[in-house]
């Protein structure tokens, strides 16, 4: 099966302005994606998504592709899903452009994922996390069924244990999806449950759609804030 890796990379980001040109040890955190994604086994074509000329000379500078797309995307997804009309493949993954220690295992373990089970038309990851962290409104949680297929997302804790001791999983920002099947995705309705939670991958449970999920130890740093930048710059620079 033929996939390939698409990174979306907005310039003007609300809560941290051009972060994915912001320097981290030499390096912009765009290239700094890019290179970490170029360590999966199983990815056979990345391509950073960008409206951005700047972002475009960046990229192509430290060798990487690019795909110009235009700039009335509501959504990273949207991006993506311009970007994979134009493939010749039949899955892509969408790895956030703010994740400069994202994992090359769990990019891979998504890539199998749709390589082991034609059925799966969009599948995302989870990390099993703490009480404590599940009461955290800013983590999403996910509960999943028998097959490992998203019942739920929230940012609520889910689910309610009433005698405690439950396990809890984050949702990791990780998209794969089926060519023909996120051309659909884009053009859904946007759901109430969707609407309530500002959780994109609601739209495909309210519409009937399964989400296979994988779990992984790789916990999630994105590049939010100030606070994140320098949690990263600690980690990868030392």
């Amino acid at each position: 099966m033929k996939n390939a890796i698409i990174i979306p990379a907005r310039l003007q980001s609300s809560r941290l302005p051009r972060k994915v040109l912001l320097d981290i040890c030499g390096k912009s955190l765009i290239q700094r994606v890019y290179e970490k994604v170029k360590e999966s086994k199983k990815a056979q074509r990345i391509i950073v998504a960008t409206d951005s000329d700047e972002v475009a000379k960046v990229v192509e500078n430290f060798g990487g592709e690019v795909f110009m797309t235009s700039d009335q995307h509501k959504s990273g997804t949207d991006r993506v899903a311009e970007v994979t009309q134009n493939l010749d493949v039949d899955f892509v993954v969408n790895v956030q452009g703010d994740e400069p220690l994202i994992s090359p295992d769990l990019i891979d373990k998504i890539i199998e994922m749709f390589e082991n089970d034609k059925s799966v038309l969009f599948g995302t990851a989870k990390h099993k996390i703490s009480e404590e962290e599940a009461n955290d409104s800013h983590i999403v949680k996910v509960v999943t069924d028998v097959e490992e297929n998203g019942i739920y997302f929230s940012r609520s804790r889910i689910p309610f244990h009433r005698d405690g001791g439950h396990e809890y999983f984050q949702h990791i920002g990780i998209y794969g999806y089926k060519k023909e099947f996120l051309e659909i995705f884009t053009k859904l309705p946007h759901g109430k449950l969707e609407d309530m939670e500002k959780l994109e991958q609601l739209r495909a449970i309210e519409n009937g759609f399964k989400i296979r999920v994988v779990e992984t130890e790789y916990k999630s740093i994105g590049v939010d804030t100030e606070a994140d930048l320098e949690k990263v710059k600690r980690i990868i620079c030392g």
